[in-house]
């Protein structure tokens, strides 16, 4: 063999699995076919720190997020990775969602999260006095990162342990061969190559259904559906009045979790993101200026001080959601597949929010699957 793990993808999942990979093991390769890494899903969200609140209990979700989030607070100051533990609001603005945040509560507690605080219409004030709200969950531990210098840091311990990093280079095919794999690679100029590894893991975010299908493995409850966020930037001097990150009561099933304030180190607010299916897997990245009155309407609720010309259009990501529309939630799809006779291949699929949050945890987990 050639060597003796593949990962494939680049985004903040796979960089992290190859610095926990390499810690202990040589010989390991990191397939990436953008330029650099975490052009994708990694770089284009919110950055947030997530506590591990909504996720349904004993779901991969909620138990490596609560994980994640300790050894990414760890990490951070370990490595002077700039974040802000900032804390968030989950806001309720009718008799309605007054009653549901205490079963966000109680689901929060069932995940390990113990340490929300109720507050009242008085209280919030406190904590941020230009917004309006009946009532609201305080989560002291949510935060915010700079995700770029986080993944600029994972790449730096992955190579220092001498992992391989191939930037430009795409999976084109993968065969089953006796104790490994057959991988094969376009370079950017369009020549081709392959390799064998005794072990793949396919952490390939949008496109990780396709490279599980490339071994035979298409579960259509697998099947990854581009779910597209789009954001606006609340505009100076409009975002001064915000400085936590504040969110509506979360969505039926868990598609998004509302249109919400994220505020970044550079003390900009954007809101968002929206929840919107896109018909085709395509990488549409246009923010659609004709949602701006979506946005003011849902924010509205919440921010009583904004007004239609205090935003403008920002971003979008893209989710690879296996939560087809109209489904309840779905879990994280992390399994070794030695029972569809792939030993040695291991799965990622449907890694959507929390995944950055839960990185480092994903990549003990992955690890221990090994």
């Amino acid at each position: 063999m050639d060597t003796k793990i593949t990962i494939i993808g680049a985004g903040v999942v796979g960089l992290a699995i190859a610095v926990k990979l390499s810690e202990n093991t040589d010989s390991i390769f990191l397939i990436e076919r953008n330029k650099l890494f975490g052009q994708e899903t990694s770089s284009r969200n919110s950055e947030v720190i997530h506590a591990g609140i909504y996720y349904p209990q004993g779901s991969l979700k909620a138990k490596l997020c609560v994980a994640g989030k300790k050894k990414l607070y760890s990490f951070c100051d370990q490595y002077e990775v700039p974040y802000s533990q900032c804390g968030k609001l989950i806001v309720a603005t009718s008799g309605e969602e007054v009653e549901m945040l205490s079963a966000i509560k109680k689901r929060a507690f069932n995940n390990g999260v113990d340490d929300l605080i109720f507050l009242n219409q008085e209280e919030i004030k406190k904590y941020e006095p230009n917004i309006f709200a009946l009532a609201a969950l305080y989560s002291p531990s949510t935060g915010i990162i700079e995700s770029h210098s986080y993944m600029k840091q994972l790449e730096t311990l992955a190579v220092n342990n001498g992992v391989e990093l191939a930037y430009g280079n795409e999976v084109t095919a993968l065969n089953k061969i006796d104790n490994g794999y057959k991988i094969h690679i376009k370079e950017p100029d369009g020549s081709a190559y392959s390799f064998t590894s005794e072990k793949v893991i396919n952490s390939a975010g949008l496109e990780a259904d396709l490279i599980s299908a490339m071994l035979g493995l298409q579960n259509e409850a697998l099947r990854i559906q581009f779910c597209k966020g789009q954001y606006f930037r609340v505009n100076p001097p409009k975002n001064k009045l915000v400085s936590r990150l504040v969110y509506p009561v979360p969505n039926p099933n868990l598609t998004g979790l509302g249109i919400h304030v994220t505020t970044d180190l550079s003390k900009g607010v954007k809101l968002g993101p929206d929840a919107t299916y896109l018909d085709e897997n395509i990488y549409d990245y246009k923010v659609d200026h004709t949602r701006l009155d979506d946005f003011y309407i849902s924010a509205k609720r919440f921010l009583p001080f904004i007004e239609k010309e205090d935003l403008s259009p920002e971003m979008a990501g893209l989710r690879p959601k296996i939560q087809k529309k109209g489904e309840k939630v779905k879990d994280f799809y992390i399994q070794e597949e030695s029972k569809n006779g792939l030993p040695g291949f291991i799965n990622l699929i449907g890694i959507e929010s929390p995944g950055l949050t839960a990185s480092l945890a994903i990549a003990e987990y992955v690890k221990n699957l090994l």
